[in-house]
């Protein structure tokens, strides 16, 4: 078995591993607001997030494209065809980001599995063959979207929030509350939905990417069974819940009441949704975290907890230079070995 067919199957596996830790990690925004105002018992919620992360993630293809082809044309890193720079690039760039995304995840803090897949593309990207290898029309497109979603979701937030108080302000509490509290249940299906069109295509676009770099396939297709076993990483690894992050996305950026969890997750998912029908990989956890700190402005600006928010912004500035410094440090001690 040659070097490039054996780096291809690493990095299938370590693909898959990513969009498991993936699931347990991000998915736990998903379903953070109906857990936390009671709407869904946890073990429901994350089953429930299960299965509609596993639908959304066979339903489209457009952001696996956008990976595969955007930050950095495959094929221009291998210089000749039996050359294995652009598989090591890729491999690389899953270690680094499955690395981030655990070191996140065991300390609570809801970083971006977007950020840190596509800054560790890019630096490994960057080590093998120098700045010039980037597509900078593609990665500005993206980072554009990364940047501008949080922003887009506060403001929508705001608007859901505002809109609620107005045309709920002279119902009775209690009823409010129990109507909505239903209504999170579809919301928290919707948001989980929405999650698996956008977040799982990240690891279908990374096998996509590496099968082109092998010379195993020459388009930016997604071959079915991708897009099966990427869906199945996805909803075993949010089976599994990620319950430090629920805490920090549903308790402490600000507290949660049923009306305020349904405008976030509605804002979110819109969002989320948007950026997959134009084929834009956005960061959920961002969107999210950052609908419910609109929700909570439109509320009371003082009732959010902007200590912590400001953590979490800090997280997700310092996100994508880290995994790039970390991929580009793997690919120098991989290119050792291969």
């Amino acid at each position: 078995m040659d070097t490039i067919l054996i780096i291809t199957i690493l990095v299938v596996i370590f693909a898959l591993a990513f969009d498991f830790i993936n699931g347990f990690h991000d998915t736990a925004n998903a379903i953070a607001t109906s857990v936390s105002t009671r709407a869904l018992p946890p073990r429901v919620a994350v089953l429930l997030a299960a299965v509609m992360n596993f639908l959304g993630a066979i339903t489209f293809v457009g952001v696996a494209k956008a990976i595969a082809k955007d930050i950095v044309d495959p094929l221009a890193l291998n210089i000749s065809p039996d050359d294995t720079t652009g598989t090591i690039v890729i491999l690389a760039a899953l270690l680094s980001a499955i690395t981030w995304n655990l070191l996140t995840w065991y300390f609570g803090i809801p970083s971006s599995s977007s950020h840190t897949l596509i800054g560790s593309i890019a630096g490994a990207a960057i080590a093998a063959a120098g700045f010039k290898i980037l597509n900078y029309g593609g990665f500005s497109s993206i980072l554009i979207g990364l940047v501008l979603s949080p922003f887009l979701a506060l403001a929508v937030g705001f608007i859901f929030m505002s809109l609620f108080k107005l045309l709920f302000k002279n119902w009775n509490l209690y009823r409010t509350n129990r109507g909505f509290r239903t209504l999170q249940i579809f919301t928290a299906a919707l948001q989980a939905f929405t999650h698996g069109t956008n977040d799982a295509q990240k690891a279908m676009g990374i096998i996509t990417m590496a099968l082109i770099a092998a010379g195993l396939q020459t388009d930016d297709s997604v071959h079915d069974w991708v897009r099966i076993s990427c869906a199945i990483a996805m909803g075993l690894g949010t089976s599994i819940g990620g319950y430090k992050i629920i805490k920090t996305v549903g308790g402490k950026i600000m507290k949660i009441r049923p009306v305020n969890g349904a405008a976030a997750d509605l804002a979110s998912a819109s969002i989320i949704f948007g950026a997959t029908l134009i084929h834009l990989p956005v960061s959920t956890t961002h969107v999210i975290s950052s609908a419910i700190m609109g929700v909570g402005s439109a509320q009371r600006v003082k009732g959010v907890k902007w200590g912590v928010a400001r953590k979490i912004v800090l997280t997700w500035l310092i996100t994508m230079p880290i995994s790039a410094l970390m991929a580009a440090i793997t690919y120098y001690i991989l290119n050792i070995f291969f």
